[in-house]
């Protein structure tokens, strides 16, 4: 028997992105409530929506990775990164799990949407799941199509609440700890007032970090961060 198929048509899909290594800060309801979905039958349809750094691309990405790990067929597609070339790449998508990030990079483009609906009409009729982000809620994107704005307000809609600093530093000490450093509180905070603040960067430099610590041998302290970022 074949192992699972998956597709990404993004570069910016990360394997490092699980459900067990999100931080829920103020979104605990919908990281346990997705792997449940996952493994559901018939249609399911998910719409999270909130700021940047709220955790959405996390999720959605996890979601992709955890359905693989199911043994089920999965796709993730970053429509930012898409939105200038043809819809009919979403043609090819029906696997049992499709992710689409960042609706808002393809609303009111007629092509897209139409696209779009189509996608969402087949996934339903053949029982599959679909979860698609975006920075706004469904009521509140420039969607012009009408039969497509009627199909995003179907299903269960949340809204992720954004990290405050102290989530941040959660976040970013649990993933060390994942990766088998020891991050003391003092780093953590220096790392949080010196790289961006956006998670994205902060586990960008804690990679960098990683690859310093193993090759020198060395212990995260503030000397050496300091040294390996060139600060």
């Amino acid at each position: 028997m074949s192992g699972p198929v998956q597709l990404s048509l993004s570069v910016n899909l990360q394997d490092a992105a699980q459900f067990s290594n999100f931080h829920l800060g103020k979104n605990p309801a919908i990281a346990a409530h997705l792997p449940e979905m996952l493994e559901q039958p018939d249609f399911r349809y998910v719409f999270l929506w909130g700021k940047q750094d709220s955790g959405k691309t996390h999720l959605l990405q996890a979601s992709y990775h955890q359905a693989l790990n199911q043994g089920l067929t999965a796709a993730y597609v970053s429509l930012q990164e898409k939105a200038g070339e043809a819809p009919q790449q979403l043609d090819q998508l029906d696997q049992e799990v499709v992710c689409l990030d960042d609706l808002d990079a393809v609303a009111g483009i007629p092509a897209w949407e139409e696209a779009l609906f189509h996608l969402f009409n087949r996934l339903r009729e053949q029982g599959k799941m679909l979860l698609i982000t975006a920075l706004s809620g469904p009521s509140h994107l420039p969607i012009r199509l009408p039969d497509l704005a009627s199909r995003l307000a179907w299903g269960l809609t949340y809204q992720l609440q954004t990290l405050e600093d102290e989530d941040k530093l959660a976040a970013l000490k649990m993933r060390a700890s994942q990766r088998g450093l020891q991050m003391p509180d003092e780093v953590a905070r220096y790392l949080l007032h010196r790289s961006p603040r956006r998670l994205s960067g902060l586990f960008s430099t804690l990679d960098v970090l990683d690859d310093a610590s193993l090759k020198e041998q060395r212990k995260l302290t503030i000397p050496f961060v300091r040294q390996a970022l060139k600060w």
